[in-house]
């Protein structure tokens, strides 16, 4: 029985514009590796992204074609809306092979589909893809022409359904839920990594409505000398008097992401960590209440950038970036930034995470409110007061 989260129309309006898109690119086939690509466009869900999988979408095709590995046929199957003529499945002596590779049997689908001879594109940059698969692709349909598509779909998808903005703002509720429990959990002499086995637990198990899913990235917790840099998480040391903790979480419904950063301190932190707590969390809120839509997406950071400047503080990477439906290893769709340069212009629907953190050489502010574009500027989906968290 087919277990779909969306209806087979708005799948469809989906594949629609993918079409459009690849028809403006001269585009004809294009197959799709990134797993959430692959779950917008046929609602495919399961943890096999490990092994080679895809979809085909061809233009002369109503329907787009899943391939993968033989045992997550059956997951093709159930999550998705697709006829089984469109459900291809490999033999498990694919997986790993030394003398067969899994873009061979690709290959021979679309021979047997007569789209051999096509303009096929591939998503070149995208995780799940190597280079092993293109080149394989390539030797085996010699008579094929070959473009980047990479992105495509990503920015088929920029702008959410009214569907999709109901899935990540129950993923806000989720956010706000595990960031209580984090902030309820953390003390001085409290491992840290208990903590995060916490706030895994209020993630997943969402609230008596519904459940979580999994974190497309997992719980960013940094203490201490540790917030000097974004991307690191927690060990199993205890925390301490004075200790700086970020916490970028994200709360995650049906694989739509609404990611939250806040930063604590722990009794008698620093007065620059407090001075810096109180810069961002200012210049966040500035560029919020400043966004309208048709602003580029460069507006946004400029704003920020002029209001933090009296600060003598400076952010040298990006303020934020769109996001939403995403798999492992990040939630980020990898298209609009908030940064000078991007002339995206934003549009009721376009969802992003604005995160202006900014990191010293001896300690870091993470603050973050993710958004909403609407008609009248920018609905955040969170509720969760914004200044350093003090306990």
């Amino acid at each position: 029985m087919k277990n779909l989260v969306f209806s087979v129309a708005e799948y469809m309006e989906r594949v629609a514009k993918t079409k459009k898109s690849m028809s403006e690119k001269g585009i004809e086939v294009l197959i799709v590796t990134d797993p959430a690509n692959m779950n917008y466009l046929t609602g495919f869900d399961g943890w096999s992204f490990y092994v080679h999988q895809g979809v085909i979408v061809a233009l002369d095709e109503e329907q787009p074609m899943w391939f993968g590995r033989g045992q997550d046929g059956n997951a093709a199957r159930l999550t998705t809306y697709l006829e089984e003529k469109n459900i291809y499945a490999y033999t498990d002596d694919y997986v790993n092979s030394t003398v067969k590779h899994p873009y061979e049997y690709v290959a021979d689908i679309l021979k047997e589909r007569g789209l051999d001879k096509k303009v096929i594109a591939t998503e070149l940059d995208a995780y799940y893809f190597s280079a092993k698969c293109q080149k394989t692709i390539e030797r085996c349909l010699p008579n094929a022409t070959f473009k980047d598509g990479y992105n495509i779909v990503n920015w088929v998808k920029i702008v959410k359904s009214a569907t999709e903005i109901e899935f990540m703002k129950k993923a806000a509720v989720i956010a706000e839920k595990a960031m209580t429990t984090a902030y309820d959990f953390i003390d001085i002499g409290v491992r840290q990594c208990d903590a995060a086995a916490a706030v895994y637990q209020a993630q997943i198990s969402g609230t008596k409505e519904y459940g979580g899913e999994y974190s497309s990235i997992a719980p960013l917790m940094p203490a201490g000398i540790r917030t000097s840099t974004p991307h690191l998480s927690w060990t199993d040391d205890v925390y301490k008097d004075g200790d700086t903790v970020i916490l970028e979480l994200s709360g995650n419904y049906r694989h739509y992401h609404c990611p939250l950063a806040r930063t604590m301190i722990l009794g008698n932190a620093s007065q620059k960590v407090r001075d810096l707590g109180a810069t961002v969390s200012e210049g966040l809120t500035a560029a919020l209440e400043g966004i309208k839509p048709g602003m580029l997406c460069e507006d946004v950071e400029r704003i920020w950038a002029k209001t933090i400047a009296k600060s003598g503080f400076v952010k040298d990477s990006r303020i934020g970036y769109s996001m939403g439906l995403n798999f492992p290893p990040d939630w980020g769709e990898h298209t609009a930034s908030l940064r000078p340069g991007d002339k995206t212009v934003l549009v009721p629907g376009m969802t992003f995470h604005m995160i202006p953190g900014i990191w010293l050489d001896d300690c870091g502010v993470d603050t973050s409110e993710s958004f909403v574009v609407t008609e009248k500027g920018a609905e955040t989906f969170c509720n969760f007061r914004r200044e350093l968290l003090v306990k």
